[in-house]
């Protein structure tokens, strides 16, 4: 019955879907458009002394001079035949960059996610190991401190810290630039780099995970299965982990799903703050520059991986509980 749902959910999602995306793509290119200034007057900055004429022949090629309902158009049947645009500043294919950057991006996403759930959950477990006590005090605390503090302060205290002071860390990039490392070496500098950008990146979703393992397992407290386990003798630890984490595990998948999706958006602070080679920096580096081919791109690829994401999670909810079928 589970496994005949999923169609019909995908496909609902999918006709929901294409709406949205259409929106989305509409309501980029109307801001983005409405934003001062274009890639060719980057260029002409940068070039330092460039005639009207020139700059008027650059906006002809690159199709800036067309009227904007014609350069919509134009937008809307590229996306049609999945031709995502030129970067006329970087010289390639909108997803060919696109490409290069994604693999960084889901290291650090991976990664981080990795981190908030099993610190997350760990915390959670402590807290509701002894309820209103200080050690659940303390950790009520440090949740409250994730949420409150943004997370480019959290990753620039990081870097004073770790890099600046204590020269443990790397304060940015992805690797050793000219190192030629391969192999183990090339592992480890890699490990090195990618600790405290997923590390900033995580403290605000690990507070998300702490809070939602502590009301569940709190609810659960009384319930029949976790007293007779009590009664045949097993310990509070083993209670905790072989009995009642099996039932927050669904509703922690179905978090992670959601927060896979918050994460990229988040990604953008704070690969721009440790200079982390992904999509968030290329993002970034396409607003500086004025590149709003490739920042469409961005967007909506990006939109478009979300929105996978989000199926991806509503199949999972009805795998793990079939009455959501209809919420799907």
């Amino acid at each position: 019955m589970t496994r005949a749902a999923l169609p019909r959910v995908v496909l609902r999602r999918v006709v929901r879907t294409l709406p949205v995306l259409l929106g989305i793509a509409t309501l980029n290119f109307i801001i983005l458009h409405l934003a001062p200034g274009d890639v060719v007057d980057v260029l002409a900055g940068e070039s330092g002394a460039s005639t009207p004429e020139y700059m008027a022949a650059l906006r002809h090629e690159f199709g800036l001079d067309l009227p904007l309902y014609e350069q919509f158009l134009r937008y809307l049947t590229n996306l049609l035949q999945l031709h995502f645009g030129f970067s006329y500043r970087q010289n390639q294919p909108v997803l060919n960059l696109f490409i290069d950057r994604l693999p960084a991006t889901l290291l650090l996403m991976l990664t981080a996610m990795a981190l908030a759930i099993v610190i997350g959950t760990l915390l959670g477990m402590i807290a509701a190991r002894r309820p209103h006590s200080w050690l659940d005090h303390g950790v009520s605390v440090l949740v409250l401190i994730s949420y409150a503090v943004p997370s480019f302060w959290f990753g620039l205290m990081a870097i004073v810290v770790f890099s600046v002071h204590l020269h443990w860390l790397p304060s940015g990039g992805m690797v050793t630039i000219g190192a030629n490392l391969s192999g183990p070496a090339l592992l480890l500098d890699l490990t090195r780099h990618l600790v405290l950008p997923a590390s900033t990146l995580a403290i605000f979703y690990l507070a998300v995970y702490a809070r939602l393992v502590r009301g569940t397992l709190l609810q659960l407290h009384g319930a029949e299965f976790i007293r007779a386990a009590r009664a045949k003798g097993a310990g509070e630890w083993r209670v905790a982990i072989n009995h009642a984490l099996r039932n927050v595990l669904a509703p922690l998948a179905t978090m992670a799903g959601f927060q896979l999706a918050s994460l990229l958006s988040g990604a953008v602070l704070v690969e721009s703050v440790f200079s982390w080679p992904g999509l968030g920096r290329l993002a970034f580096d396409a607003i500086l520059a004025r590149d709003f081919n490739l920042l469409l791109g961005v967007l909506f690829i990006s939109s478009v991986l979300v929105t996978l994401l989000n199926m991806g999670t509503d199949a999972l909810c009805v795998l793990l509980d079939p009455r959501m079928e209809r919420l799907a």
